[in-house]
């Protein structure tokens, strides 16, 4: 205790005498990186010790209502995070290659709530986990981690119908006043959301064409939903609206959609939403249009198309191998298609030349001289000084 007291007391002498405008422009990342450095191993500390603050039973005797409640008093947070610090710091009680990874700060507090209850619910993933979190974005870890605890889930069903019976959606206000919504429920209900929502963003986003506005999709996301309150729908929004109830992109295994239920390394997911067991799966086919991509359907693999747009094969099979942008440190779902190679100069469109970006990649690969390293699949993004970019290749 003594040592950790004497480490505070000089981590505030020196931020006491912090200035952040004298420091020189070449030292500012690494002194900033270092300053994270410090705070990833205290949070990291913190979660650590926040079960054993429980069974003290203090927050008891201080008057709160929850454990939680007590450590996010006593650390200036929500009851919220620090609920999921609390959950993350008893699942890594049985999970002891990410305790040790956390002590060593191989790993940010972000990471280790993601990767903990998906190793405590299998204990063999948990190498495979860490290792993925040094490569790959906190977004695309919580997405493999929720695969591995939904395919290590005895009960899928029950957990689906338990998440179900749990909806909500609750309102708050932020920092600035402004309002914030926040929604919780099943993947099949958020991709019925989005997709009834889609056709009113288009329309919004056409509205704002035609009067010379240019705004973020995300604020046409929130016209489009308070457009079903106030009863105000675009004229051409109904032109758009699909007449099923919804419309959805289904990645199964075939073998798991007739035998009722995943095995090993077999998916039943909405891309974009995450997994659902098969028996949603099986109704979202009887209920709705699906686009339902399985190996044995459409070869879109070696199909040369003579035009400039992606075939609509082509853009469904680009979905279900490629759904997020091309750029491995970008998770964006909201893709446009980008010819590898100028379609100016191959005249032609193969399902092998082409890469989902995000709007702001591509703008960055269009105007900008940005590109993809060589490759296949989710890789790296550079700049066109940097010495990966294709254009500064030494030459054969």
């Amino acid at each position: 205790m003594t040592a950790v007291r004497i480490v505070e007391h000089a981590l505030a002498s020196l931020v006491d005498q912090l200035d952040p405008d004298t420091v020189a422009w070449r030292d500012v990342t690494d002194l900033w990186r270092a300053y994270e450095g410090i705070a990833r191993l205290a949070a990291n500390a913190q979660t650590l010790l926040a079960a054993r603050v429980e069974d003290t039973g203090d927050w008891k005797r201080a008057g709160a209502r929850s454990a939680a409640d007590h450590l996010a008093q006593l650390g200036g947070t929500s009851p919220g995070v620090a609920r999921r610090a609390l959950d993350t710091s008893k699942d890594v009680a049985d999970v002891p290659r990410l305790a040790d990874a956390m002590r060593k700060g191989t790993v940010s507090p972000a990471q280790a709530e993601a990767i903990a209850p998906a190793a405590a619910a299998d204990p063999s993933a948990t190498d495979r986990l860490l290792d993925l979190a040094a490569t790959t974005n906190v977004r695309e870890l919580r997405d493999e981690c929720l695969r591995t605890k939904v395919k290590a889930d005895p009960d899928p069903d029950a957990t689906h119908e338990r998440i179900r019976r749990n909806r909500n959606m609750r309102t708050s206000e932020d920092a600035e006043g402004a309002w914030r919504l926040s929604a919780r429920g099943t993947a099949d209900a958020g991709a019925r959301f989005e997709a009834g929502l889609a056709p009113l963003v288009d329309a919004m986003f056409d509205k704002a064409r035609a009067e010379g506005r240019n705004e973020p999709r995300e604020a046409y996301a929130f016209d489009a939903l308070m457009s079903l309150i106030d009863r105000d729908e675009p004229a051409d929004a109904k032109k758009r609206s699909p007449k099923a109830r919804y419309t959805a992109l289904l990645h199964i295994d075939l073998e798991a959609l007739v035998r009722g239920h995943v095995e090993g390394e077999e998916t039943c997911e909405l891309p974009g939403f995450g997994p659902i067991p098969v028996r949603v799966a099986r109704d979202l086919l009887g209920a709705s249009i699906l686009k339902l991509v399985i190996t044995k359907g459409v070869d879109v693999m070696n199909v040369t198309h003579l035009g400039r747009g992606a075939t609509a094969a082509q853009r469904i099979a680009l979905l279900w191998s490629k759904p997020k942008c091309a750029n491995e440190a970008c998770s964006s779902m909201f893709v446009q298609i980008d010819h590898r190679d100028p379609w100016a100069a191959t005249h032609h469109t193969k399902l092998e030349s082409l890469d989902p970006l995000c709007p702001h990649d591509h703008d960055l690969k269009t105007n900008h001289g940005w590109s993809l390293v060589d490759g296949k699949g989710r890789r790296a993004f550079v700049a066109p000084e940097d010495p990966r970019h294709p254009r500064n290749r030494p030459p054969p």
